[in-house]
């Protein structure tokens, strides 16, 4: 949760956070993210996604890590990754736009007006059946091509930039676009320049840079760099709606149960029924994720009843104490 995002919430109630619990999200010690934490990984060509997070696991000596949106081992780019319980909130990348530039070749030479209407043609929803080495079914399905620009041309090389739903598969674009055109177009080179909000501009990191700032602070306690290429896991969030919740919640939420309304403190602007929403802690620590039941309005006018369901736990129980009553123990 950013502070732009704290500022513009709508306050339902107040309450105050016990500091002897939990961490601001922004002042996590090094390792509390190697456990809550994000990097955005510039993959290189030639290993596959699975083999460069057994990589990052060995580097930072880390029992969990996982990837969000598998790169072929030949496709270099954005590849985010997710530090311990942080995998768990990288699935809502899945859901964003994805940009790459490519490199193919034509097998003969198009005229300039053909090829910028075959371009046109695949601009836009078009149908694609997964090419025959692909983890889903071969069944054809309709992908989106939100923008298709043809950034250079020499000859029968092309350099193409493609913003587009996610899934899409993009040597299977270009061997399409080739089949229209009709001698056929071949896919050379693919880098991933966009995963949702993250692009290449939002400081991308090597496996090199990691290895020497883990070197860094193992062998000279400085573990300054490390701190800059680790993010909280809380910034992969920021496209979603925000929930801020009462202490007294937390650890219910951690084991499983679903948000009530007295429990919420501060909810996004026009917050819609069926919303999926980050629920944070007073101090911007991602405890879940949720589908909202109820809308901004109904949370207001109401003071009892279930406003959030819960999808994906992210905290750890007892990160905060117990504060709430099984039914079990109730009848005691």
């Amino acid at each position: 949760m950013t502070l732009k995002q704290l500022q513009n919430l709508t306050e339902i109630d107040q309450d105050i956070t016990d500091n002897n619990y939990g961490t601001y999200y922004d002042k996590r010690s090094l390792d509390q993210l190697l456990k809550y934490g994000f990097i955005l990984l510039d993959k290189p060509p030639g290993p596959t996604s699975h083999e460069t997070v057994a990589w990052l696991k060995r580097i930072l000596k880390i029992p969990k890590a996982g990837h969000s949106g598998t790169l072929d081992p030949q496709v270099s780019g954005v590849l985010p990754m997710g530090l311990g319980d942080g995998t768990k909130a990288l699935e809502v990348l899945l859901y964003g736009p994805k940009e790459y530039h490519a490199l193919g070749r034509l097998h003969s030479l198009p005229s300039k007006e053909k090829l910028k209407k075959v371009l046109e043609e695949f601009t836009g929803e078009i149908y694609q059946k997964p090419p025959q080495r692909s983890a889903v079914l071969r069944q054809t399905r309709t992908r989106t091509i939100y923008e298709l620009e043809l950034l250079e041309q020499k000859e029968r090389l092309l350099l193409l930039r493609i913003l587009c739903e996610a899934g899409t598969y993009i040597r299977k674009l270009i061997y399409d676009i080739g089949e229209i055109l009709g001698p056929g177009a071949t896919m050379i080179e693919l880098r991933r320049t966009r995963v949702h909000q993250f692009t290449e501009n939002s400081h991308l990191v090597t496996l090199h840079e990691l290895a020497n700032a883990y070197s860094l602070w193992t062998e000279k306690k400085d573990d300054s760099k490390l701190l800059e290429l680790i993010r909280p896991i809380e910034h992969v969030l920021s496209e979603l709606k925000s929930v801020v919740i009462r202490d007294s919640a937390v650890d219910a939420l951690c084991h499983g149960a679903q948000l009530a309304i007295p429990g919420v403190l501060q909810v996004s602007p026009n917050l819609k029924k069926d919303d999926l929403v980050a629920i944070y802690t007073q101090k911007g620590e991602v405890v879940a994720l949720a589908k909202s039941l109820l809308s901004e309005a109904d949370i207001k006018e109401n003071t009892k009843g279930y406003a959030f369901e819960t999808k994906r736990i992210i905290m750890a129980p007892s990160t905060y104490p117990k504060r709430w009553h099984s039914k079990q123990s109730t009848n005691k």
